[in-house]
């Protein structure tokens, strides 16, 4: 679900990564999304958009809350009939992990919208904790949409971003072309069922160190979160023998407090205000074309996220088969093949219900 935390030991981060010992994936030119010639992209995709001082399409975006108004940060790449907003995980990650879609869309000629949740790092942090609740995130979403003008969207929503993404979707479908969950069930209770099943697979002698060390509630214990990210998170979070820059900074910039609020103090133990969320009986209520997409690896259960593609009225399933929490980064060219074909078919109307991409 909400990606780890460990933003006060990035560079144990970095070691840990080193110890993975997957390879890296190349892409395959022949088949990959994004293989398009330069010259073959849509010059309208290119046309500035912007007036005045032009600032790479940044833009901050006012949301007025019942605490006050603050400012999130946005920054929209090229223009298109299909256009997608994305939402980050956490809660309070940030859009930098999403970079990677930069490398994918634009020659797709899918015009995209990358954004820091209020709360994160590139957006306003405020300090009251009422604000971090998911009714006003919603809510923030709408506003962030109406800002940027645009409707009949793309929502993509990943880890946490699903859970809001799933909300957002509950309350307003009406300004959605589709709607896209990312490596997040519907349910925290079965989110958290399948996390003590993959821990069940640890060996005895390591369950027996992490439990003297929960006990107590050392968490941030640096030899505590090392032994998490050595034998579980480079199981299941992300699979590469490094740390993409994006990926690293993102962690860098994760808002702690914010985090451990909502989710708890990590992975294993789900405490925070989301414990009791659950959206799974309520996934027939979703009528636009919805992609879920789930990875082999992933904290997430991918037999789950199956089952919630067929519980919406139009589902698409993707399973990215080398794929952990962070599918778009470890088996890019599954993810991003297969989100591409679920956009322009939704978008040239020969999307068909029940798919398996």
């Amino acid at each position: 679900m909400p990606i780890p935390t460990l933003a006060r030991a990035t560079s144990l981060l970095l070691a840990a990564t080193l110890l993975i010992t997957s390879c890296q994936q190349k892409p395959d030119a022949a088949s990959a999304p994004g293989s398009t010639a330069p010259d073959a992209t849509p010059s309208a995709y290119l046309r500035p958009f912007e007036s005045g001082v032009r600032n790479g399409g940044v833009k901050m975006i006012p949301i007025k809350t019942p605490k006050g108004t603050f400012n999130v940060w946005t920054k929209r790449f090229g223009t298109g009939k299909i256009k997608v907003l994305l939402l980050h995980g956490g809660p309070a990650m940030t859009h930098e992990y999403f970079e990677c879609f930069e490398s994918f869309f634009p020659q797709e000629g899918i015009e995209f919208y990358e954004y820091d949740q209020l709360g994160s790092y590139y957006s306003d942090q405020p300090k009251d904790d009422d604000l971090w609740r998911t009714e006003r995130f919603v809510d923030e979403v709408e506003q962030v949409r109406q800002a940027l003008g645009i409707d009949k969207f793309y929502v993509l929503g990943h880890s946490w971003g699903g859970i809001l993404a799933l909300e957002y979707a509950l309350k307003h479908q009406d300004h959605l072309a589709g709607l896209v969950i990312s490596n997040m069930v519907a349910s925290i209770p079965r989110y958290d069922a399948y996390n003590k099943t993959l821990r069940a697979q640890l060996r005895p002698t390591l369950l027996d160190s992490l439990e003297k060390f929960e006990a107590v509630k050392d968490y941030h214990n640096p030899t505590y979160e090392g032994l998490v990210f050595k034998n579980y998170y480079s199981r299941h979070l992300l699979r590469l023998p490094e740390m993409p820059d994006p990926v690293a900074r993102s962690f860098k910039h994760v808002n702690q407090h914010v985090y451990e609020l909502m989710q708890g103090p990590n992975e294993f133990k789900t405490a925070g205000r989301l414990l009791t969320w659950d959206r799974w009986n309520d996934l027939g209520q979703i009528t636009v074309p919805t992609l879920m997409i789930g990875g082999q690896y992933d904290t997430m259960n991918p037999k789950e996220m199956e089952e919630m593609s067929r519980k919406v009225k139009q589902g698409n399933y993707l399973l990215c088969p080398q794929g952990s929490h962070m599918s778009m980064w470890d088996d890019q060219q599954t993810y991003f093949r297969g989100l591409i074909r679920f956009l322009k078919s939704v978008n040239d109307g020969t999307f068909k219900a029940g798919t398996t991409l």
